[in-house]
């Protein structure tokens, strides 16, 4: 099989639409690979034999954060947090009572500094957008900390990963494909690790809440996370 001719089959649009609409999903709320597509995308960026833009790919992806983070605030400030209950009973492995307990308690701790860093945290990627919303944070102190927190983190990935990958081809010349393979096996890596750090805390959470419940306590919710 010939990597190279399977890469430059790729039209350089087609990367820049699947990046932004993958980051877009997973900023609106769902669970999507948004930092694998996004390394991925600025590695091929960064051979000199395909047309793929790091410009292009850095805007793709803060566009796609920026409009699938306020589309997520939009459907959270309309619905609230009876919108989580909901889904944590349809999908309890994502949208759980101990999952939405440890991004509250983190916007409650960081308020609408929850947004702009949440970009670099997988669990707060997903609930940013929603969860401001519910909480009913101001939109304008939103969109700047979504806007801001999405061009740091979409420009500042993939500034870093082109050119490790300019310098992975200089010395892997025929063989900088490999970068590719190792990049998303570090990136999936690093996110199995992060979710292992994340999930005890979160079970924590879970036996808390199923402690309140079974004797009757109403689960402590956070003031929303704006006070400003």
């Amino acid at each position: 099989m010939d990597v190279d001719a399977l890469l430059q089959s790729i039209p350089p649009f087609a990367v820049y639409l699947v990046v932004g609409l993958i980051i877009g999903l997973e900023s609106l709320g769902i669970p999507l690979p948004g930092e694998i597509a996004l390394v991925s995308a600025a590695l091929l960026a960064s051979r000199h034999t395909l047309d793929v833009s790091p410009v292009g790919v850095g805007a793709a992806a803060t566009i796609g954060a920026i409009v699938g983070d306020s589309i997520g605030y939009a459907i959270g400030h309309k619905y609230g947090m009876s919108l989580f209950e909901r889904l944590g009973k349809r999908f309890p492995k994502h949208f759980g009572p101990g999952h939405v307990a440890l991004a509250k308690q983190l916007f409650n701790r960081w308020g609408v500094w929850a947004v702009f860093f949440g970009r670099f945290i997988a669990l707060l990627r997903i609930f940013a957008g929603p969860l401001a919303g519910a909480l009913k944070m101001r939109y304008p102190h939103f969109l700047a900390a979504n806007a801001s927190g999405g061009l740091v983190w979409a420009g500042g990935t993939t500034a870093v990963v082109y050119y490790l990958g300019v310098v992975a081809e200089k010395y892997l010349s025929r063989f900088s494909w490999i970068a590719l393979v190792v990049a998303i096996v570090i990136g999936i890596g690093v996110t199995l690790l992060l979710k292992d750090r994340t999930g005890d805390r979160i079970a924590e959470l879970e036996a808390q809440h199923d402690w309140d419940s079974l004797h009757g306590r109403k689960p402590q919710t956070p003031d929303a996370a704006d006070p400003v």
